[in-house]
């Protein structure tokens, strides 16, 4: 049988190296050194400002007044450092520093792309804050965090009237509110416009100069779980560097300036440093999507990509699933989104192999050739980019090699093997928490990701490691079993594929594991119900529960085990949400935030006390 096609893609690194440490620890390197970098990503603004004024740095649909989106309002790289520069020199005159940062508010758009310009340029930290904190949530604890631990002296948002509400709980009168539209009852607030339209003058090139490697760029908070979230410091060094990185592990980046459509929020790592960086660095240009993967929003997606042909194009595997389904009807999709696309890239979660077949099958329908779908693993603390695929035939869970210029530390552990992190991309700790980060370091000064690794194959440790689930996700049975979820979620997303969202793994301390399953909008077709009904009657009508009776049968018939056998299996009617922290941001399920706030259905699901629960037919109840 000959090996698929790809559209042709180079890899920047192929070969690695391993050494051995003390017993049950080993060293893994890239074997290419990480070049120069620049000492700020200022310093690409300003270049890409002073050679390609004119190209569009950043674009995004203008808002109508009934609530839809018209034609896209463009800003150049020219004008994007005229205003950065105006905006630096208001930050100036107010004092503004990392003891008084400014903190965002709202989503994705042209004015919080400017401001964040603007306080790179004078730099000022910025605070990117997760939306749904000031929207969704009821008692905005999250959100009051956020202004504690780092006590802006700036706070925007881009619509007066959706944000101040949480303005108005959280935030205290002694703070500047900027507000793109609308105003405030009863408290003053600054114009976005006239903060950008402050005259630079010689200050804002002094400021500049004054920012080096070590500077703070921003504070990004962790989505964090049973916990609060924490501030992890990012610096021009981190950022700078892990750009760098990705250049050399994905040289595709520097083949042409990128163009990139893209819906990730910024106030993640993901969306936030790793594309926003990537347009900057490489000059690229960014269409700012304002669709999602969610049944409402993935129209807009949709279109955008109709119209917009990415070079490279990102998204989470939620977003990969409802594109491949489309695409499967769709010709003007198939079309424009194939058209120059050289590689995708997935992040945030597993992507189920056959989420990534169907994509294949259309692209060989289509073009006659496969794109390269890329993926790794990295963290906010690593800026992100840390580890990366090293050839084409990649399949779910497949992590590769090290970037060049970072150094993993393997550590054995209960049965498993943790990776560590040291390198010039690795946070220095996190803000105003000195034990959080006395924490996170081992005595080698490796960051401890808690992520868990094992090798594609160990007889070629140059294809490099794969996804072997989270240390702190797994956990023991009654038996002293242990679960190793990230295998088993992965194994049961792809056996219920295209009806599962994702899983949570339950049995702690119990004889048995179970599974606790968020169905996609997908299985209301297996019920014969129309888009009125509740979800609960779709997830208890036949058609639904024979399709999950099937699936728990065939998992039993592959389980060799209690530790991978799924004993009961509920479907939840109830989504996961981002105010309790059981999704984050880019749209991954927080397994313990989820079996904390969930603890009764847990419980009812192992007493054998829920309505429906699904068991293997051999020996079912």
């Amino acid at each position: 049988m000959s090996s698929p096609k790809f559209r042709p893609l180079k890899f920047g690194v192929t070969r690695v190296s391993l050494r051995d440490g003390t017993p049950g620890v080993r060293y893994l390197r890239a074997d290419q050194d990480l070049r120069d970098y620049p000492v700020r990503m200022t310093d690409r603004l300003q270049h890409w400002a002073t050679t390609a004024p004119a190209r569009t740095f950043m674009a995004r649909r203008v808002k109508l007044a009934d609530g839809s989106t018209g034609d896209w309002r463009h800003v150049s790289f020219g004008e994007a450092w005229s205003r950065a520069r105006n905006i630096a020199q208001g930050l100036i005159d107010r004092g503004l520093s990392a003891e008084r940062p400014v903190v965002i508010l709202s989503e994705n758009d042209l004015e919080h792309a400017l401001l964040a310009l603007g306080c790179l340029v004078a730099g000022v930290p910025y605070v990117p804050t997760s939306p749904p904190y000031s929207l969704i949530s009821q008692d905005y604890d999250k959100l009051k965090h956020v202004l504690k631990t780092v006590t802006p002296g700036m706070v925007f948002a881009a619509d007066g009237t959706r944000y101040g509400k949480a303005i108005a709980a959280t935030v205290g009168t002694d703070v500047e509110v900027v507000l793109t539209s609308g105003q405030l009852e009863g408290r003053a607030s600054t114009a976005f416009d006239t903060l950008a339209a402050t005259p630079a003058t010689a200050a804002v090139d002094a400021a500049m100069a004054a920012t080096g490697p070590d500077t703070i760029v921003k504070f990004l908070f962790t989505s964090g779980s049973t916990k609060l979230p924490k501030a992890v410091i990012n610096t021009q060094r981190m950022w700078c560097a892990n750009q760098r990185q990705m250049m050399q592990s994905m040289p595709v980046l520097a083949e042409q300036p990128p163009v990139l459509v893209d819906w990730l929020p910024w106030n993640h790592t993901f969306g936030g440093n790793h594309n926003f960086g990537m347009t900057v660095f490489h000059g690229g240009t960014l269409y700012i999507d304002d669709g999602k993967p969610t049944p409402a929003l993935m129209a807009e997606t949709l279109r955008n990509l109709r119209e917009i042909a990415p070079t490279v194009y990102f998204n989470v595997p939620t977003g990969f699933e409802a594109i491949a389904l489309a695409m499967k009807t769709d010709d003007a999709l198939r079309k424009n989104l194939l058209s120059r696309v050289r590689m995708f890239f997935y992040a945030g979660a597993a992507l189920a192999q056959p989420i990534w077949d169907s994509l294949y099958e259309s692209q060989e329908r289509e073009i006659g050739e496969r794109i390269v779908m890329g993926t790794g693993l990295g963290m906010t603390e690593s800026s992100p980019f840390a580890i990366f695929v090293t050839n084409p035939n990649v399949s779910a869970g497949d992590l590769g090699v090290p970037t060049p210029g970072m150094e993993l530390k393997l550590v054995d552990t209960d049965g498993k093997t943790e990776v560590r992190y040291k390198g010039p991309n690795i946070t220095p700790g996190y803000w105003r928490a000195p034990a959080e980060t006395g924490g996170a370091f081992d005595e080698e000064g490796f960051f401890c990701t808690g992520d868990a690794v094992k090798w594609i194959d160990e007889t070629d440790i140059h294809l490099g490691l794969k996804f072997d689930g989270r240390i702190a996700e797994d956990f023991k049975l009654a038996t002293g079993t242990f679960v190793s979820v990230g295998p088993l979620r992965a194994k049961i997303i792809a056996a219920g594929a295209p009806y599962i969202q994702d899983v949570v793994l339950t049995g702690l301390n119990m004889k048995e594991v179970g599974a606790m399953v968020f169905p996609t909008p997908a299985v209301r077709t297996l019920s014969g119900m129309d888009a009125s009904a509740p979800m609960a009657d779709v997830l208890n009508s036949p058609g639904v529960l024979a399709h999950f009776q099937k699936v728990v049968d065939e998992l039993a018939k592959g389980a060799t085990g209690s530790a991978n056998r799924i004993a009961r299996l509920c479907l939840l009617s109830e989504p996961p949400t981002i105010d309790r922290g059981e999704v984050t941001d880019k749209g991954s399920i927080n397994q313990r935030a989820v079996l904390t706030h969930r603890a009764e259905t847990v419980a009812a699901l192992h007493a054998d006390t829920l309505h429906t629960i699904l068991k293997p037919s051999q020996g079912k109840n």
